[in-house]
């Protein structure tokens, strides 16, 4: 038997430095020594610096979110908001997530695959998996965000993150759409972290064995909802209340 090839895909940590650090555990113990990151590391929860580290570390493609974007963007205006992630993250990796890629991809057991924050086309541009087909079907058309990747290639996969809720759903002509949830700030009421793993063969344009696999881990969100006291974080509450409850407060 040929042995798969993994990767793990992650999304949305949102500064949840406890949730991170039990998918990379996970991810670890599973033998999986690739991971790709779509965004959203920062924001929301108080460890905004020390997640990106993490992802820096471990991951070997990191894709911007809207909070990256948004963040460091000197156009947005700088509110204490604003500011309070600025000062966290400093001129060096605010920086470096103005300059990160918005669409990835590659060949897995013959289907391409293509994964981005939210949308290829735009990080802001939000897609459900009960929006209109025509935004579905969007995702599939070639990216207009910064890319790591050839872009004239048609896409029979596509991946994001974004909505914090994670879902499969097949489109026609066979292709399929995916979200891997959030690590750090789910928001489907199951108040645990969330990622994906895929495995195939990698880089292969021939049909082979293919599977996606949607996981959740246990963390410590008492530490999590602790660490958040302890900051003096911008809308502590909501945030509080969306780790207690898995359900988006604002």
């Amino acid at each position: 038997m040929i042995k798969l090839d993994q990767i793990a895909i992650i999304s949305d940590i949102h500064g949840n430095l406890p949730a991170l650090e039990a998918v990379l555990e996970d991810i670890k113990d599973k033998g999986i020594s690739q991971i790709i990151c779509l965004g959203d590391m920062i924001g929301k929860g108080p460890h905004s610096m020390e997640v990106l580290e993490q992802c820096l570390d471990h991951c070997h493609v990191i894709i911007k979110g809207n909070w990256e974007e948004f963040i460091s963007d000197p156009q947005t205006k700088e509110t204490d908001f604003i500011k309070f992630y600025r000062d966290q993250l400093g001129d060096h990796y605010l920086s470096l997530i103005r300059n990160l890629p918005g669409v990835t991809g590659f060949w897995l057991s013959g289907k391409y695959i293509r994964l981005f924050h939210a949308n290829p086309h735009s990080v802001f541009r939000r897609v459900y998996q009960t929006s209109p087909l025509s935004e579905r079907l969007a995702l599939f058309e070639v990216p207009q965000l910064p890319s790591t990747e050839a872009l004239t290639l048609k896409s029979d996969v596509v991946g994001y993150g974004d909505i914090h809720e994670g879902y499969l759903q097949h489109i026609d002509q066979g292709r399929m759409i995916f979200n891997v949830g959030s690590v750090g700030n789910s928001c489907d009421f199951i108040p645990m972290a969330a990622y994906v793993i895929l495995e195939g063969k990698l880089h292969s344009q021939e049909e082979a064995d293919f599977s996606i696999q949607f996981c959740r881990v246990k963390y410590d969100r008492e530490k999590a909802i602790s660490q958040a006291l302890a900051s003096k974080m911008p809308d502590q509450e909501a945030y509080i209340n969306e780790i207690k409850t898995g359900c988006y407060s604002r």
